[in-house]
């Protein structure tokens, strides 16, 4: 393996299910699914550990199904089997491009991929193969951004990716307020007093009780992935000051 041109020997990178969607408004774009694995076989084949966290959103999203009336439990017991799906999709796409990938879910569903172990997790991460933590946290009322920053900690990232819509973090919405000011760098502190749209407080309190970094950049522009984490100034950082 190649060993990495990068300040980070091992990274998680948080991608939302809607990701996958592209130009449609439901499911998995083939087209863009395959974009999505290229670049994160990129960054294996730079020789940087990589493990995945990717939501359901674009085909079931728990929170949403309990505001229309399902049980909450219920509602994301269906979000994290959404995860799945996706994170299987995710593995096939990798396999195809040439990477080695792995997916272990919090829920146990032997037939179709390994149970999450955090020792095997960290030793596939060392081996090369992109790791895929499905399921969310096992556990219902927690998100996949929660999840995103639970994995990266239990298995030692240098830093949580997370891949949006936008190139960082605004003040506001930049689609909706054309004087919304992008962030270059960010505190955790400021993320939680500005209430600002990164990712939800649990994760970033995580993150900061565990000086973990997050980069915030925008996955449509191709190849910028590869470029932050060679160390380059991509979208926006939160740090712990």
């Amino acid at each position: 393996m190649t060993e990495p041109q990068s300040p980070y020997r091992r990274v998680l990178v948080k991608l939302s299910g809607e990701v996958l969607m592209g130009n449609e408004d439901y499911g998995i774009e083939p087209a863009m699914l395959a974009r999505v694995a290229a670049e994160i076989h990129e960054l294996s084949q730079l020789g940087i550990q990589t493990g995945v966290v990717i939501g359901g959103g674009n085909i079931f999203r728990g929170a949403g199904l309990a505001r229309a009336g399902m049980d909450r439990v219920t509602a994301d017991h269906m979000g994290m089997l959404a995860t799945l799906i996706n994170s299987l999709a995710l593995q096939d796409a990798l396999e195809r491009v040439g990477a080695h990938a792995r997916v272990m879910s919090a829920l146990q569903i032997h037939e179709v991929c390994e149970d999450y172990i955090r020792r095997r997790a960290v030793r596939h991460l060392e081996k090369g193969r992109v790791t895929i933590f499905a399921a969310g946290t096992g556990n219902p009322f927690f998100t996949t951004d929660t999840a995103a920053a639970l994995r990266a900690i239990e298995v030692g990232a240098d830093l949580l990716i997370k891949a949006t819509k936008v190139d960082g973090v605004y003040s506001a919405d930049p689609e909706k307020d054309q004087s919304a000011r992008r962030y270059d760098r960010l505190t955790f502190d400021q993320v939680l007093s500005d209430k600002l749209n990164v990712m939800d407080a649990t994760a970033i309190v995580m993150c900061r009780e565990n000086h973990l970094p997050i980069r915030v950049f925008d996955l449509r522009r191709p190849g910028d992935m590869v470029r932050l984490v060679s160390g380059q100034d991509v979208g926006t950082l939160v740090v712990a000051d």
